[in-house]
């Protein structure tokens, strides 16, 4: 299915692109960023928010990291300084790679058990599918972010995988 390369290179990807997106969410005053923009999860602020929540909680089951500290219903407003938001979306970009880096074939042929806030009951599915879920969100959210971003005038930069060098 995948394999701990691909698992690496998706954690550069994911770097790269939040690097890409909040250097130019970094350019909107805090209000712009705040604004609703009619994104599930509302501002551009708010979806960035539950990506570093959701990323957190998926790492936290991956390696036992702390989850994050507030319930999924509550991910928008998980941090609401930004300075503090961009600095722990890189700590948390760092952790990502450095899991991905110590990935197994053996620990992605296993299952996963844990229970799921949102179903509100106990879950067991393949790791490599739920690692392609964890990325697959991030892309997913992202690019609502990239859309909130040009809808406010910033244009960030490419978003195409092909165009970074994912070999490490």
């Amino acid at each position: 299915m995948i394999d701990p390369a691909y698992v690496s290179a998706m954690a550069r990807y994911n770097a790269w692109q939040n690097e890409n997106l909040y250097g130019a969410a970094a350019s909107l005053s805090d209000e712009a960023r705040r604004q609703d923009r009619g994104a599930f999860f509302g501002s551009i602020h708010g979806t960035f928010c539950h990506l570093l929540w959701a990323d957190r909680m998926w790492l936290s089951r991956f390696t036992g990291t702390p989850k994050p500290s507030v319930p999924g219903s509550e991910s928008s407003r998980m941090i609401e300084a930004w300075e503090e938001l961009a600095a722990e979306r890189q700590v948390t970009d760092v952790l990502i790679g450095d899991w991905a880096a110590g990935l197994s074939p053996e620990w992605l042929a296993e299952d996963l058990t844990w229970v799921s806030g949102i179903s509100r009951r106990e879950l067991t599915k393949p790791k490599a599918q739920l690692v392609m879920h964890f990325f697959n969100h991030q892309t997913h959210h992202r690019g609502q972010a990239h859309a909130m971003l040009t809808a406010a005038g910033v244009k960030p930069g490419d978003t195409d995988l092909m165009l970074v060098d994912l070999r490490g």
